[in-house]
């Protein structure tokens, strides 16, 4: 099971990096697979700590993939970390071991703290459609452009049905990046 969150992590000079991924559920644990290469990457390598952020804010994904990486946070209480303000709960997490991968090394975690803050009411159809969308945009340079416009033109009808102001202003702004990802690189990967 993959579970789509916010990874806060920190570099050499304690800056907060807030990137989305998808965790890789590892019994009690989570995996964390970045690409290479990474500013995620490049963290854990120098500081083996991450903050599992679990939102229902989609702004914040498609923020960061279009360059928003600035969210409210606060210092994480177990480990060197952060915790995103509008997280609803979040884990803090201690690398145990790392799976060397030549594309995307595994570095398995522990949970050393969790916690709740406000509770989770649910997704609706359009916050799943954006963090698929997100996912998309995040892999223009690996996916064909004929899957990327059909599978957004399928999720566009969630959006269309049952988005609120957040979840529009993020589907407008991957929407956009896409756009201008194909107006740069007209033939996709």
């Amino acid at each position: 099971m993959i579970r789509e969150c916010i990874v806060t992590t920190i570099n050499e000079e304690g800056r907060v990096h807030i990137a989305p991924l998808g965790l890789i559920a590892d019994g009690e644990g989570w995996i964390i697979a970045p690409f290479r290469p990474s500013a995620t990457l490049d963290n854990l390598r120098s500081n083996p700590f991450a903050v599992a952020n679990f939102t229902d804010d989609v702004l914040v994904f498609a923020g960061c993939l279009t360059g928003n990486k600035d969210w409210p946070s606060r210092a994480s209480t177990h480990v060197p970390g952060a915790v995103l303000d509008g997280a609803l709960s979040h884990a803090e997490l201690a690398v145990d071991r790392i799976e060397e991968d030549e594309q995307r090394p595994r570095f398995h975690c522990r949970v050393v703290h969790e916690a709740t803050h406000t509770p989770f009411k649910g997704f609706n159809r359009a916050q799943a459609a954006v963090i698929e969308a997100a996912i998309l945009t995040s892999r223009l340079h690996m996916l064909p452009r004929e899957k990327i416009e059909r599978e957004l033109a399928y999720l566009q009808i969630a959006v269309e049905k049952t988005a609120g102001p957040r979840e529009h202003e993020a589907w407008r702004l991957l929407v956009e990046k896409i756009e201008d990802h194909y107006k740069h690189n007209p033939a996709g990967p």
